[in-house]
């Protein structure tokens, strides 16, 4: 079995369905060994986590959503190479918090991913991120990343 499943378990996740995009795009792409991942979305079956951080949602909410996005993420990159044991290095990050104007925790919300991603992947976890705010984010979303991941031939 996928070892890096095993571990996820372990610590108490599954990933869930691969998620349907939401409009006119794919959930990954392939370019030699990189993998580009589109936005992920904070959306687990009926589970939701939508609005504006820090007055609709709070930043440890935040943080949670971004963990709902990366096992997603994650679920893709799986249906993509067929196992997470085959991920070499999780190589960018960019995390958009839906945010009030006079927010500046976007980096702690981010943050939710970031730690998550190296709890399951260790050093292959480690990345280079951008974190942002947003106006509005698609169907009112509190937060939404996207990865690039290289994973082997």
């Amino acid at each position: 079995m996928d070892q890096t499943l095993e571990h996820l378990q372990s610590l108490g996740h599954t990933l869930p369905e691969v998620p349907a995009p939401v409009a006119a795009y794919v959930n990954c792409v392939r370019s030699g060994n990189l993998l580009y991942l589109s936005g992920g979305l904070p959306i687990d079956g009926d589970r939701k986590i939508l609005g504006k951080i820090p007055s609709d949602v709070s930043i440890e909410e935040g943080q949670e959503a971004a963990r709902i996005i990366i096992l997603n993420r994650l679920a893709v990159i799986k249906a993509e190479i067929g196992s997470l044991d085959k991920i070499k290095q999780v190589v960018a990050l960019n995390g958009f918090v839906n945010s009030e104007p006079d927010f500046y925790g976007h980096p702690q919300v981010i943050n939710g991913a970031s730690e998550f991603l190296i709890e399951i992947l260790g050093e292959r976890g480690k990345h280079s991120r951008t974190a942002l705010g947003a106006a509005a984010l698609p169907l009112n979303v509190a937060v939404e990343i996207n990865l690039v991941v290289e994973v082997e031939a």
